[in-house]
């Protein structure tokens, strides 16, 4: 609903409305830059040779009639027996919460702490204060970010929620490899409006 305006799927039966599929990530990314300027995108799973999303992305065009780019992405269909081993996995409980600051500023930031230290510690608290440290013999690195807000596990009539009884100030670490963490800000090329660590 967010990024189409029709919308048709016809999975086994009505209420198994759903297909799994595996692709690699670079084909769909390549054929969605050529998107960018288009007035239309239709994707459709298609079944020639081999079973393809296609991507048919209508181009704006000077005179009347329309250009049309065409990818075939080749894609495995999972079969139904498979599908738990794709589910969702349950998140343990943890203690704090908080939502990023943009993954472009944090990439940033990120970049040029690789150039003092092979790993880093993310700390948070439940004020939406969260800081990205780095700490060496020969030096010392902290970058503060305030403000961020932490999201709402909890319903309203809950009184249960993660890190209940936490001291709001008190900060939740953890120590990552540097390296890592870059890569999983490199992949954010979709720019979400909200992404969160616990």
């Amino acid at each position: 609903g967010n990024f189409f305006d029709e919308f048709q799927m016809e999975g086994v039966a009505a209420e198994h409305n759903e297909i799994y599929l595996e692709l690699v990530p670079e084909n769909l990314s390549r054929a969605l830059k050529t998107a960018q300027s288009a007035k239309a995108v239709k994707i459709k799973l298609t079944n020639k040779h081999c079973p393809c999303l296609r991507v048919a992305v209508e181009l704006p065009s000077l005179s009347s009639s329309s250009r049309i780019v065409t990818h075939d992405i080749p894609v495995g269909v999972i079969p139904r027996r498979l599908w738990n081993d794709f589910r969702e996995p349950s998140v343990p409980d943890f203690d704090v919460s908080i939502y990023l600051p943009m993954l472009k500023t944090m990439k940033t930031v990120v970049e040029k702490m690789k150039n003092l230290s092979n790993s880093l510690v993310i700390e948070a608290n439940f004020r939406g204060e969260m800081n990205l440290k780095i700490e060496t013999d020969l030096v010392s690195v902290t970058t503060h970010f305030k403000d961020l807000g932490n999201p709402p596990w909890a319903s309203e009539d809950e009184c249960q929620s993660s890190g209940q009884g936490r001291d709001l100030e008190s900060m939740a670490e953890a120590r990552i490899d540097i390296k890592k963490l870059l890569q999983l800000l490199a992949g954010q090329q979709v720019n979400p409006t909200e992404a969160l660590c616990s």
